[in-house]
């Protein structure tokens, strides 16, 4: 078993995060199906695409990926367990950056497989990224509901200074134009707040960047575009 320096995090199942999970465990939480904080993988056939969902988990709340478990819940385990964690824990120190906290061990099953279980912990030294030899630059992924997807320039922004203190902004024109509209309109992306403040688009980015640094907006991570609305 593999262990980091461990940081608890409030979530349904607090409890079993302080302990290794049993086989009892385990299916309770299969039963919820993948979401924020699980994901399950049948096997490691293809570990950097599954170093994604670790690198997501550390950049966002936390979280839990079984190995040995379909999407659909079943749990199967793998017949090579300790095979299948060497390839996965190789990709993770040959293509993740900086490097996370996480926890690896194995569930027995009833029929002699195992799952690799790996809780991955909320990181303190976000933005985390995954680089592969065919990509030209580092990319950098969040969780959004049951998915990973691709973190945008904004996104990376505010995970690199969310732990800074006294993020500040100057409320002008263009802040009082932005806060309206969400009221009015529930949400903004960042393309509208260019063209309807006529701004450029990298001082809308910095507008919303500090504005959800200093809490008085939220961002929600999309595959195309980020929203954002009141906190």
């Amino acid at each position: 078993m593999r262990i980091g320096s461990e940081i608890l995090l409030d979530s349904p199942y607090h409890e079993e995060e302080e302990n290794v999970l049993d086989l009892r465990n385990l299916r309770n939480l299969v039963r919820h199906g993948e979401g924020l904080r699980l994901e399950f993988k049948m096997k490691v056939k293809f570990p950097e695409k599954i170093i994604k969902e670790l690198v997501a988990f550390a950049n966002t709340e936390g979280g839990h990926l079984f190995v040995g478990v379909s999407d659909a819940g079943v749990i199967e385990g793998v017949k090579f367990a300790e095979e299948e964690q060497f390839l996965l824990e190789r990709a993770i120190e040959k293509y993740c950056f900086p490097v996370f906290t996480y926890r690896a061990y194995r569930i027995r099953l009833d029929n002699g497989r195992e799952v690799l279980v790996y809780q991955v912990y909320e990181s303190v030294d976000k933005p985390h990224f995954v680089q592969l030899d065919t990509d030209p630059h580092p990319i950098c992924y969040v969780r959004v509901k049951d998915r990973t997807i691709q973190a945008s320039k904004e996104m990376k922004q505010i995970l690199r200074r969310q732990n800074d203190d006294g993020i500040s902004f100057a409320y002008g024109d263009i802040e009082r134009f932005l806060l309206d509209f969400v009221r009015q309109n529930g949400q903004i992306t960042l393309a509208e707040l260019a063209q309807e403040a006529q701004i450029p688009t990298w001082l809308a980015a910095r507008k919303l960047v500090l504005l959800v640094l200093a809490r008085v907006l939220k961002i929600e991570p999309g595959e195309s575009f980020d929203t954002y609305r009141l906190n």
